[in-house]
């Protein structure tokens, strides 16, 4: 008998069978961050300090602009691969088609937004002469791939869905060595500066959001397919608040981003700043674990709850916590270890800043102990069609409680507690998504 190659969303997953088939996913969010990382390496060593911390005060409003690609992307892939479960395939390519058409129409108009509003932001994030300058150059020439980037977002999750993880891999690969590629001719070759960095970035997010777009257009062997279809504003509803833990994560985060800036402007200046941006870019690199994981289970938690095959769904429950404890305790101590060479790479020319950039990120690095347990469990509720308890998890763990925790812990902390204000928010999101395990095993059947 001829051994299975392919692994297929219906298959009973083994720890090994798993592992294979969310491998593609957590590479290719590693390979996100890694060449993420790239750009603010070659804006910090070759460009400056100032526009440095420009590209990272500007980047949290371009990240909540392409939040909405990540709602579609996690939401819409929980419909589709439930349609999928219950062996509706039509049904599941006129809802995918659909989502990503919408996806379309909302960057065109979030696009036109951004480029209208980028300076008047900027200025009102603190950002002023030479900064404010070199935000909005960044800022613009970004949005103008805005939709190529939520399509992207989208594509990360779909292609899971459509059973080819491989393919987003190579495309987010394709994408990465563009923008690397790029950022040396345009950065360190042509010196266009802090507009050679936004260029790489544009130019990699057309590659990263149009193949696969051509792809899906185009006959293809997986099961899902761009079709002609209508709109349906209840699966949109759907697909919204499946996907609203996610929006709310990014914007969140972008949010939280912003007031860690004016906290650490109050207290460092322009170097707090400079030192967080290179914080959340190493940090990605290792949460890139936990979202690929995420992202990579998710489609398959979606179909066994849609088959009703609850023995799957419960062995895909139990091994995925244990795989992220071992994870969890793995990525802290290599953090932990790795953050003064990490810090040097980035802002070793200036010894104060090297010093407070790695003290900033051991402490940060104690919240890679509970981060993956709440990014699973939100992804967990999403798959299960449950978007109001995944919301909840992301509001409470990266608004509430990391905005009340950069306010208190600083006051009785300094400037050590505004590093460990992540910690201290996953921990309390962590209870959460404990008690949530619970309430809600029996309904769905997974422990």
């Amino acid at each position: 008998m001829k051994k299975q190659t392919k692994i297929q969303l219906s298959d009973h997953f083994t720890y090994a069978r798993l592992l294979r088939f969310v491998f593609p996913s957590i590479v290719m969010m590693i390979f996100t961050s890694i060449y993420g990382v790239v750009d603010g390496l070659f804006v910090s060593n070759y460009v400056g300090k100032t526009p440095f911390a420009a590209l990272n005060l500007i980047y949290p409003f371009l990240m909540i602009m392409g939040a909405v690609g990540f709602m579609f992307g996690t939401g819409g892939s929980a419909v589709v691969s439930q349609a999928l479960g219950e062996g509706k395939p039509d049904k599941a390519n006129q809802y995918f088609s659909m989502i990503v058409y919408a996806v379309i129409v909302c960057g065109i108009f979030l696009t036109v937004t951004g480029l209208l509003f980028v300076r008047p932001i900027a200025a009102a994030f603190g950002a002023e002469g030479e900064m404010l300058e070199n935000c909005v150059v960044y800022g613009r020439i970004i949005l103008l791939a805005l939709t190529a980037f939520m399509l992207q977002n989208v594509f990360q999750s779909f292609l899971v869905t459509a059973e080819r993880p491989k393919l987003g891999l190579a495309v987010t690969i394709a994408a990465g060595v563009t923008n690397m590629v790029l950022d040396f001719i345009f950065i360190a070759v042509f010196q266009w500066g802090i507009a050679g960095a936004a260029a790489a970035t544009a130019v990699s997010q057309l590659v990263g959001g149009l193949i696969p777009l051509v792809y899906f257009f185009r006959p293809n062997t997986s099961c899902l397919k761009l079709v002609k279809t209508k709109t349906n504003t209840r699966i949109l509803s759907k697909t919204c608040i499946n996907g609203s833990s996610e929006l709310m994560t990014n914007v969140s985060m972008s949010l939280v981003n912003i007031l860690y800036n004016f906290q650490l402007m109050r207290y460092v200046g322009e170097d707090g700043i400079a030192a967080f941006g290179v914080i959340m870019y190493v940090s990605f690199i290792f949460a890139a674990i936990f979202i690929g994981y995420a992202i990579g289970c998710a489609p398959v938690i979606g179909y066994h709850y849609g088959a009703g095959n609850h023995e799957e769904l419960k062995g895909l429950f139990h091994k995925s916590l244990s795989l992220i404890a071992i994870w969890s305790i793995i990525l802290t101590a290599a953090a932990i270890l790795t953050a003064q060479p990490l810090a040097r790479i980035f802002v070793g020319y200036d010894a104060a800043l090297t010093a407070l950039t790695r003290q900033g990120f051991r402490l940060f690095s104690l919240s890679f102990l509970l981060t993956g347990f709440n990014i699973f469990a939100s992804a967990f509720f999403t798959a299960l069609g449950n978007g109001v308890v995944s919301a909840a998890i992301s509001f409470l763990r990266t608004l509430v409680f990391q905005i009340a925790a950069v306010l208190i812990l600083p006051l009785i902390l300094g400037l050590d507690g505004i590093w460990l204000s992540i910690a201290a928010a996953e921990f309390l999101a962590l209870l959460v998504t404990v008690v949530c395990f619970v309430k809600y095993r029996g309904q769905y059947h997974y422990a």
